[in-house]
């Protein structure tokens, strides 16, 4: 499945209108075409469902869901919610996916009034992990400014040689010469138009008639009165003419489509246009001005050429601001104007060139990245499906009973807090958190005995004796597991006020390592503005040796497909393929020998350095022959001092969210946060650690 982002370069460009001559282009290709518009739009005077989803609907019979209203997405981002914001975009995104080949992304037109609608596209297209296609009319403006305009907008989303911006379409075209003298002076002023890297997917001339609006969308417009509706529903206005002139010199304005606009106390005007109407020219309508009511008697006289349905409308403004309001209106296609917007659906379709993106089209899904609120999204979802019941030793620390409470307010995981009730309420009333009435709390003095001689039991091998396991049961994280190795519960969370040392310490003694594996690693899910990559071993070996670094390449290849990255992986080095030497050079290669023979199938490079992983261009230059440079989603570094200081490093310096450690290797799942977490890092945890669970069971 695909995602075709829509991305306008200005004002007036026609955007719905190309969503609808795309989605139909596609489908006559064959394609099964989806549609969403994530954030509402509404113009003036509208009501009800937003304009695009509805026109969409009732064009080609696509259901789409509906949009975020723009007052909420306003809200949010004044509070710093973007990624709140963005997680409810994937959702919706998701419904509309279902079963299809591709999806018509609709994004943001820019307004006076929301000044953040490129920042907001750059997000949605990223999140969507979308293919941008810019939208552009030239309208006042001249080439120059219509190629740079073009320019800025393709920079946003990375420039116009980024593999993720296909191209532009033009719509509106107006030239006299015609379409293709217009395309060619525009690669004068912008060169990159029209070659492989930067396509013309369209160019769609200007045609008056599919610009017409009714004349009935004309008086709402301007809520004007309605003296005379007549035919105001079928008729469109295809030109404006305001009449100042004698009446012979107006004759030959008289055209169909025109309407006329004169003060109301012209009946010369109104009685040559009634004549007019009735020689069969088929006016758009009679909009009287300045506030003058027409005389009855002239009316009466019309009567033939009204009830042959010429509309007669009137506005209290005067002729001049009159003219402008008309001048000034936007001339979007209506939600009801279903024939005009099949008309406009047709022509479109007709203009544009879809073939030049069967080759995008045809890119395997496996290859698409996971974007950090796709990532998210899907966290979330699949730990509510998987119902899983988490211990947190950890049950009287604020941020750990807040995310508890979101947890189990969010249906992520059935939440168990290891702390007296009284503690955790007093901490939920001085923090204002809300806890829910099915949040359960366990006082561990009233519960450290039941757990006393299975604890000497597991581990009568060193000798345990039962005062020494009542004692040790008193750690709360030795408590939460022992319930967690007597399957009580399906994942345990520590980590805001202990070590790591003390959250593995427990787990390493009690639960042990999985079949097949002989060490525990860990792994960072670092969520980079437009994809998620994941870094190990960054919290647990300090010096693994080449035989325990292939094993946590294996382990982080199989946590990344678990939680839906595609695994990439890169054995990183300070050299890339044989270009230097070293013991710890030696190390990284030997460590890919070792991976490679046990999984032979999985993409595995090594060494390479950071750039040559993840950047194409590098990768290509120093690793021409690779299956992983350029393109690595899974990085593992050579000893935890250079995982540690390069998760730190991208964290901080990049602004980046790291969602981790998530250990990898043990029986059953365990994780470890750090002490700087912040709430929504504890409810990702958790997520992540229902996650693992559900995994494992299957």
């Amino acid at each position: 499945m695909h995602t075709l982002f829509l991305a306008p370069c200005g004002f007036g460009g026609g955007l719905n209108s190309i969503s609808l001559g795309l989605i139909s282009a596609l489908e006559r290709a064959g394609l099964k075409v989806g549609f969403f518009k994530p954030i509402a739009q509404p113009f003036p005077h509208d009501q009800g469902r937003e304009r695009s989803c509805v026109l969409v609907e009732r064009t080609l019979n696509i259901v789409s869901p509906e949009p975020l209203p723009l007052e909420q997405v306003e809200r949010q981002l004044a509070d710093g919610e973007l990624d709140l914001l963005l997680e409810d975009v994937v959702s919706r995104y998701q419904d509309v996916a279902a079963g299809k080949d591709v999806v018509i992304v609709e994004g943001m037109v820019p307004t006076r009034e929301f000044n953040h609608t490129s920042r907001i596209n750059t997000h949605l297209a990223k999140s969507l992990d979308a293919d941008v296609i810019l939208i552009a009319a030239q309208g006042t403006d001249t080439l120059k400014r219509l190629a740079e305009r073009i320019e800025i907008q393709a920079q946003l989303f990375g420039g116009a040689k980024d593999p993720k911006v296909l191209g532009v379409i033009l719509n509106k075209v107006k030239s006299e010469d015609g379409t293709s003298a217009f395309i060619e002076r525009l690669k004068a002023q912008l060169p990159v138009l029209g070659t492989a890297d930067f396509q013309l997917l369209g160019a769609i001339p200007f045609a008056d008639k599919l610009n017409a609006l009714r004349t009935r969308d004309i008086a709402e417009l301007l809520d004007a009165k309605i003296l005379h509706a007549g035919e105001a529903e079928q008729r469109r206005v295809e030109q404006i003419v305001l009449c100042a002139r004698a009446v012979p010199n107006t004759v030959q304005l008289l055209q169909p489509g025109v309407l006329v606009v004169t003060p109301g106390d012209r009946d010369d005007i109104i009685l040559a246009a009634s004549l007019a109407s009735l020689n069969g020219v088929r006016l758009a309508g009679l909009l009287l001005c300045s506030d003058f009511a027409p005389d009855p008697r002239i009316l009466e006289l019309c009567k033939a050429a009204l009830d042959g349905g010429l509309p007669v409308m009137t506005v209290q403004t005067g002729s001049y601001d009159t003219a402008t309001n008309l001048f000034g209106l936007n001339k979007e296609t209506p939600a009801d104007d279903i024939e005009r917007a099949s008309q406009v659906t047709d022509f479109i379709a007709q203009h544009l060139q879809p073939e030049l993106l069967h080759t995008r089209l045809s890119v395997p899904r496996s290859e698409l990245r996971l974007s950090p609120p796709a990532f998210r999204y899907q966290l979330v979802k699949r730990a509510q499906q998987a119902n899983k019941r988490i211990v947190l030793p950890e049950g009287n620390e604020p941020r750990t009973i807040r995310a508890a409470a979101i947890c189990q307010e969010r249906g992520i995981a059935r939440c168990v807090l290891l702390a007296k009730p009284e503690e955790v309420q007093a901490v939920a009333r001085e923090q204002g958190i809300q806890l829910p009435a099915s949040l359960e709390i366990l006082d561990p003095e009233l519960i450290i005995n039941q757990y006393v001689e299975p604890m000497c039991e597991m581990r009568k091998a060193k000798g345990l004796t039962p005062d020494d396991a009542r004692e040790q049961l008193k750690d709360t994280v030795v408590l939460g597991t022992m319930m967690l190795a007597l399957d009580e519960v399906d994942g345990l969370v520590s980590g805001a006020i202990h070590t790591t040392a003390n959250t593995i310490r427990p787990a390493l003694q009690l639960i042990k390592t999985a079949p097949g594996y002989s060490l525990v690693s860990s792994v960072f899910f670092m969520l980079l503005p437009d994809q998620v990559l994941v870094y190990g071993d960054c919290a647990v070996n300090p010096n693994p040796s080449a035989t325990e670094l292939a094993e946590i390449a294996l382990q982080s290849a199989e946590s990344a497909v678990a939680l839906g990255v595609n695994p990439r992986v890169a054995m990183i080095s300070y050299s890339t393929g044989t270009s230097g030497s070293g013991a710890e050079v030696e190390k990284v290669a030997e460590a890919t020998r070792i991976a490679q023979e046990r999984a032979p199938t999985l993409p595995i490079d090594g060494p390479l350095q950071y750039d040559a992983a993840s950047v194409a261009s590098v990768g290509k230059q120093k690793a021409p022959n690779s299956l992983v440079a350029g393109q690595a989603t899974v990085f593992i570094f050579p000893d935890l001092n250079t995982g540690n200081t390069t998760y730190k490093a991208v964290q901080r310096s990049a602004n980046v969210i790291s969602v981790g450690p998530m250990l990898q290797g043990l029986r059953k799942p365990v994780n470890d946060l750090s002490r700087g977490a912040l709430v929504d890092d504890i409810v990702f945890t958790i997520a992540l650690t229902a996650l693992q669970a559900d995994n494992q069971k299957a």
